[in-house]
């Protein structure tokens, strides 16, 4: 194995770390939801080639035959590098319980993420008018973390490359917001001797898939989370949870109601009979 990239703020294809053979996999099968609740809102997709890896995990693979060479965007706590993206609440606004976010750290067997800290702006971090209504830089919030039975690979080692196993992390919320577009901007740590690394939001045939933010200053300032060889921005999957929504009530008639029927069905029963 050469020397781990921990300074860098992307791992690319050209900086990416290598192991002499493929980490032994997880069992599990496809793309693993480890928080609860009802999908309020997914600003994925991360799959692009589902059942395709090793063992028929799914796969999130890099299209380099399309230019592209970042394999994931830098987020770790060790060097100051944080990543936002936004999401929209309709009319009515939302109650959120959790949130799911994706990193992996090289050659691990196991989710090696051990804590994740979160900020919720009410606009694009780090600009002037733009505020945290939840959060902040320091507090761990990750309750759950495990393999999410999905692989980052290569469009020249799909099916045979098992080096990058995402792991999903479960942030506990519980915040209700009212409509309107909000930014997350969050931050990893992990035990592994890479990254953490977020892989970005990735569509078959697409360069530009989002418009995820990086910070390499603590969230001081940002700029576009653009893949290495394309210079497109990318954006970051992640998936906010909520209450189950309540079963909509059926329609019970009460006395009164009774009682106004069978008063419209004699009124009406005397008008037919006198005509």
């Amino acid at each position: 194995m050469s020397g781990l990239t921990l300074a860098q703020s992307a791992e690319t294809t050209t900086n990416a770390v290598t192991d002499n053979q493929n980490t032994a996999l997880p069992s599990g099968g496809n793309s693993l939801q480890l928080a609860s609740g009802a999908v309020l809102y997914d600003n994925g997709p991360l799959v692009n080639s589902p059942g395709t890896g090793v063992g028929g995990l799914d796969e999130s693979v890099l299209q380099g035959n399309l230019g592209m060479t970042t394999l994931g965007f830098g987020h770790q706590f060790a060097n100051s590098n944080r990543i936002a993206d936004d999401f929209t609440v309709p009319a009515g606004g939302w109650t959120i319980n959790q949130i799911e976010f994706f990193a992996y750290q090289s050659f691990e067997t196991a989710s090696t993420i051990t804590a994740v800290n979160l900020q919720i702006w009410d606009g694009p971090p780090g600009q002037t008018g733009s505020n945290v209504v939840f959060g902040d830089t320091s507090t761990n919030r990750m309750s759950q973390t495990a393999p999410a039975n999905i692989l980052r690979v290569t469009d020249s080692t799909t099916g045979g490359n098992t080096d990058r196993q995402i792991a999903v992390s479960v942030v506990d919320v519980y915040t209700t917001l009212p409509a309107g577009t909000y930014w997350l901007d969050w931050q990893s740590d992990g035990s592994g001797g890479s990254g953490p690394w977020a892989p970005p939001i990735t569509i078959t045939g697409s360069t530009t898939t989002g418009n995820g933010l990086q910070s390499t200053d603590g969230g001081v300032t940002y700029a576009n989370a653009d893949d290495g060889g394309t210079l497109t921005q990318q954006g970051f999957p992640f998936i906010i949870y909520g209450p189950q929504p309540e079963a909509a009530p059926v329609p019970t008639m009460t006395i009164l109601g009774v009682m106004g029927l069978m008063l419209l069905l004699v009124f009406f029963g005397r008008k037919y009979i006198r005509q």
